[in-house]
């Protein structure tokens, strides 16, 4: 199971939280789905430099709050706050709604499977060699203290005619293992022979009880209630 699956989308709702968070009828679901995707796609357009590995939506009746997770968050802060304020009032003319918005900054952004994977297809539409992109990313990321990591590239490697897939890894990652901490990334390379895929993914570990979002957790936490003993 856990080989196929997306290991962020396995995990969600029972170790880690949903990245969009609201309530809608089902009138309302799919124009807000969109809205959301629409607010994602517009800001990693604009500050594609910034390393945005995750967004988090939340919304009220009356304002919508986005959450940008930012490796250099001075890049979409500006001087002053200057470009969060253009930020929001954009946002605001995009979807119609009050935007509120809150920058957290990433601790250690060469854990980030995203940031890993976005920085892979950098370098192989500059036409560096795939493999030595691929060993350079695979040692950063294990000497900032990642457990372990996995890199697969799909599509016309190095200008091939034929498309193919090429694996590294380096560590341990246990992808079955819903305690541990899968990040998992995607993005594509626009080369001249065509798109190359760039999955990665990273563990970063193992879930503390304080980091455990989901609505089920809880209940895997509760106490075992004791044997019940025989007497003969």
């Amino acid at each position: 199971m856990g080989q196929k699956v997306n290991p962020v989308g396995f995990r969600t709702g029972i170790m880690i939280g949903w990245k969009s968070r609201w309530y809608a009828s089902k009138r309302e679901f799919g124009e807000l789905l969109v809205e959301d995707q629409k607010i994602r796609k517009f800001i990693k357009d604009k500050y594609r430099y910034a390393g945005l590995p995750k967004i988090e939506i939340e919304r009220t009746r009356d304002e919508v709050k986005v959450v940008m997770f930012a490796a250099r968050p001075g890049i979409i802060i500006g001087r002053k706050g200057q470009e969060v304020e253009r930020l929001q009032a954009e946002l605001q003319e995009l979807v119609g709604r009050r935007i509120n918005i809150k920058i957290e900054e990433i601790a250690r952004p060469e854990i980030q499977a995203q940031l890993v994977a976005e920085d892979i297809a950098e370098q192989l539409a500059k036409r560096a060699s795939f493999r030595r992109t691929m060993k350079r990313a695979m040692e950063q990321t294990m000497e900032a203290g990642a457990k372990g990591i996995k890199i697969q590239l799909a599509g016309r490697l190095g200008g091939s005619e034929m498309a193919r897939r090429e694996k590294q890894s380096a560590g341990s990652i246990p992808l079955s293992t819903l305690r541990a901490k899968i990040d998992y990334g995607f993005t594509e390379a626009k080369t001249a022979q065509g798109h190359i895929g760039v999955q990665v993914w990273v563990n970063q570990g193992v879930y503390q009880e304080d980091e455990i979002h989901g609505a089920d957790a809880q209940e895997g936490q509760a106490p075992k209630k004791p044997k019940r003993t025989y007497k003969r």
